[in-house]
């Protein structure tokens, strides 16, 4: 098995518009309403990830034996859109791709994610993030919690 992350381009936006809905679809699927989940598709999360880039963000995709399975964006110090192919995922893969991504920040690396995604956090406090206090608020009920990097593992 062949791995390996790289810069994306305007040429990969495709590919990686086509990980960031599949996996988003999948992560939301159990707490939005599906007609709302059914707007992420390929095509407009692949808009959304070239207006990121068209305002400085750095985009990567993880590849494994060429297929892009994974896909992150950095820009500053801030890590999103760490999304990982569900039929790729507790693999290791998800991790590399934080801590490349770790390793592109400017500053202390910082990321927001649902309070409800529990799996996202063992990942990220695992790594070393640790919740700053401040939280965002989403929906009624439902908030987004920022956690910063406070030391590294490995």
């Amino acid at each position: 098995m062949s791995i390996q992350i790289v810069p994306a381009g305007p040429g990969d936006i495709a590919d990686a518009g086509r990980v960031h809905a599949e996996a988003w679809q999948e992560s939301h699927r159990s707490f939005c309403a599906e007609a709302f989940v059914a707007l992420h598709t390929a095509q407009r999360q692949a808009q959304y990830l070239s207006d990121k880039l068209a305002h400085g963000a750095q985009l990567y995709l993880l590849k494994v034996d060429s297929r892009a399975v994974g896909v992150v964006s950095v820009t500053g110090s801030l890590i999103e859109d760490l999304y990982i192919l569900p039929d790729c995922q507790n693999r290791g893969l998800g991790t590399a791709l934080l801590r490349y991504a770790v390793r592109r920040c400017e500053g202390k690396p910082t990321l927001w994610i649902l309070e409800n995604n529990a799996g996202a956090e063992r990942l990220y406090r695992r790594e070393g993030f640790v919740p700053t206090g401040r939280r965002n608020n989403i929906t009624d009920g439902l908030d987004e919690v920022e956690f910063e990097l406070q030391h590294t593992e490995g």
